[in-house]
């Protein structure tokens, strides 16, 4: 198998994503319909009617990413004869991906996915209070220069590498004044560009610990299956199956770094040649293209893509 099934994560939200296969396929909006209900509320209004500033919150972002994604596999499944314990080699998810990933897989409900992720959306937030933190793109520069950047601007506070995304882009995280330090620190190392990104939260740092407790409490009351294929942890970049290990890892994963370029980097060298991309945005998609050499992303968020993504995996069992 030389594929992997791969699900974005926060920043790939847009207000009607999803609607278009939910209107089309039954089996999508039969996931829409699960959320909803796993939630006690009506989710899918936000997602395809907005307001966008209530769908980027946190806590409504999650959950709605994850539904797309899945609503999107169950088409694949039904039209186009995907099936991640056959046909997938791995399963990888970006940050609330790694969600994604697992109820993809089989591993988690769908139910208790939602339920996980408004949690988990909600504890991120409440973790820090508001203004506190900031994350900061860093631009034009490898991961250890980024690292480096991030230590000299540390000063005593958090500062920290979040996201590894590939490309020259890696992202910091920490306390405000520690990042603002760092977008300097990092322009005068000679990052093509440093900037502050528009987030409400300083997330993937240890200013995230109250949320990675949260977590904790709520991973240990739900049942985590072995997946159907091996998932990608973002914070080990490597393959695992183990019910425990999983939980264990979801818990680090909000407080380290989401190792997305090894990650990818990981799979490449296990042989993958398709990175499926399942849900909304084309983010990973255009990762794959930087890191892997010879790699091909295939983006599947909408009804136009089923026919694609079907040639695609067909050429891969072919290969």
């Amino acid at each position: 198998m030389t594929a992997a099934f791969t699900f974005p994560g926060q920043g790939s939200q847009a207000v009607g994503m999803g609607k278009a296969l939910a209107d089309a396929f039954p089996v999508a909006r039969a996931v829409f319909d699960e959320v909803d209900a796993a939630l006690g509320e009506k989710l899918t209004a936000i997602v395809w009617d907005g307001p966008a500033e209530t769908l980027q919150l946190t806590e409504n972002a999650q959950p709605a990413l994850m539904a797309v994604s899945i609503a999107t596999l169950r088409v694949l499944e039904a039209e186009a004869g995907f099936s991640v314990g056959r046909d997938a080699a791995f399963v990888a998810g970006h940050s609330l991906g790694e969600y994604s990933a697992l109820a993809a897989a089989g591993s988690l409900t769908v139910s208790d996915t939602a339920r996980l992720l408004r949690t988990r959306g909600l504890a991120m937030q409440k973790a820090v209070p508001v203004a506190a933190g900031a994350m900061a793109a860093l631009l034009g520069l490898d991961y250890e220069a980024a690292l480096e950047v991030a230590g000299e601007a540390a000063q005593g506070q958090v500062c920290q590498a979040a996201n590894d995304n590939g490309g020259g882009q890696v992202v910091v995280s920490g306390d405000k004044a520690a990042v603002d330090r760092a977008v300097e620190i990092a322009k005068a190392k000679g990052a093509k560009r440093a900037m502050l990104l528009p987030v409400s939260a300083p997330f993937h740092c240890k200013l995230m610990q109250p949320a990675a407790d949260a977590m904790a409490e709520a991973l240990s009351k739900v049942t985590i299956k072995a997946p159907a294929a091996p998932l990608v942890s973002n914070v080990l970049a490597s393959a695992i199956t183990d019910p425990d290990e999983i939980r264990r890892r979801l818990v680090e994963q909000v407080t380290g770094t989401v190792r997305w370029r090894e990650s990818v980097a990981y799979m490449a060298g296990q042989g993958v040649t398709r990175f499926f991309e399942i849900g909304a945005g084309k983010v990973l998609t255009g990762l794959v293209k930087r890191i892997a050499d010879g790699a091909v992303g295939v983006a599947v968020g909408g009804p136009n893509d089923i026919a694609a993504a079907k040639d695609a995996l067909a050429a891969v069992k072919q290969a």
